[in-house]
């Protein structure tokens, strides 16, 4: 089982590339023992979220110029 430190690595991580299998099933069967990790998870959801409101908007460089 993964630790809580571990756990919050991959909680983090998710954000920013796919996990692998191995990874998922091992943060989901922690989140379901881990109350506290639990809501780590929901407050990594939440900063995400709300980062993306102050992301630059993407410039499309596709279109002719």
């Amino acid at each position: 089982m993964l630790m809580c430190k571990d756990a919050t690595r991959l909680m983090s991580m998710k954000r920013d590339r796919a996990l692998t299998l191995r990874e998922r099933l091992s943060l989901r069967f922690h989140l379901t023992m881990c109350s506290a990790c639990r809501e780590c998870d929901r407050q990594f959801g939440l900063l995400h979220q709300a980062g993306r409101h102050f992301e630059p908007p993407v410039e499309d460089h596709t279109a002719g110029d």
